[in-house]
């Protein structure tokens, strides 16, 4: 097991490696359509497998720092996937977009981890990911050791959906990566206040992609409609059954300390029914934290190795 020290020397190490490491792979949906997955390092190595889901209109790029780092320490190698979801990233483009839903996503994630012959993993959730993942424990147990909640919970802030379903397939259209950058530093500039120019650059390169001479998000514009009906007025159904489900492998969550989807309150909760959770809050960041961070991603490898022990007994 890597020491700290070790463990960001390796992510400054990977994080100033060539962009190009990972291999692109393409599974078929239980619909036949085409999913993409970001495969880090060897599907031979010893150690357990990481599997990361991204945010509802992210990509499984926002995943390559700490994918990069798990994959190709020296001391723990394992193999990691980033997954693009349908009308994400690589991920072919759904013509219903009554698709674009949590209990389909399930599925596609079930036929990935199924067709890559992924008996069991540590699975990393950034926001809808980690509603994925407790959805997984729930209906497949056994293919969780462990599972890193990037912030999300069982109860989601009405504000922060509302925030979201704002800008989610109305954002403007960039005429370079520069003034992208400046578009997210205005919408979300308050959450993430420590940011730097290069930061917000990276982030515009992970939120749009070039296509015809020009910028377009990297996701299906389609995808808004799946916030449609939400209502501030309304909130989600908690999901404490599913989260529950998780209670027989260790959990992490990850919460921004400006994070407008889990509240500080829904932290506490999940630990009246949790004592032994692993709770982390990263300072001047909201929904959701980056996970680019070296000593954050230090952290989460050490509680990947901790799962792993745990697996073992």
């Amino acid at each position: 097991m890597s020491t700290g020290s070790e463990m960001a020397e390796a992510s400054a190490a990977a994080m100033a490696a060539p962009e190009k490491r990972f291999t692109s792979l393409f599974i078929s949906a239980p619909d036949g359509l085409k999913l993409h997955v970001r495969s880090y390092g060897s599907r031979l190595a010893a150690a357990l497998p990481v599997v990361c889901l991204p945010g509802l209109a992210r990509t499984a790029a926002d995943f390559d720092a700490i994918a990069a780092t798990l994959a190709y320490d020296t001391a723990d190698p394992r193999w990691v996937l980033a997954v693009d979801y349908r009308g994400r990233g690589q991920s072919e483009y759904d013509h219903d977009p009554g698709n674009y839903v949590l209990p389909v996503e399930l599925a596609d994630l079930s036929a990935v981890l199924t067709a890559l012959d992924i008996a069991r993993a540590v699975f990393i959730g950034t926001s809808r990911g980690g509603l994925i993942t407790m959805m997984l424990a729930a209906t497949r147990p056994t293919a969780i050791a462990g599972v890193v909640l990037n912030d999300i919970g069982p109860v989601i802030e009405p504000k922060g959906l509302m925030r979201i379903k704002s800008y989610v397939g109305k954002l403007p259209t960039p005429r370079s990566y520069q003034e992208g950058g400046d578009i997210l530093r205005r919408l979300f500039g308050a959450q993430f206040p420590r940011l730097e120019e290069q930061d917000w650059l990276n982030f515009a390169r992970r939120t749009w992609k070039e296509r015809d001479g020009g910028l377009v998000p990297d996701y299906d514009a389609q995808l808004a409609t799946t916030l449609a009906s939400a209502d501030f007025e309304r909130p989600l159904p908690p999901l404490w059954h599913q989260f529950d489900a998780l209670s027989r492998v260790p959990v992490m969550v990850i919460r921004g300390a400006n994070s407008d989807i889990l509240s500080a309150a829904t932290v506490s909760a999940m630990r009246e029914r949790r004592y032994d959770i692993d709770v982390i809050e990263v300072p001047d960041q909201g929904h959701a934290p980056l996970l680019t961070e070296p000593h954050l991603i230090g952290r989460i490898a050490s509680f990947i190795v901790f799962c792993e022990i745990s697996a073992r007994h």
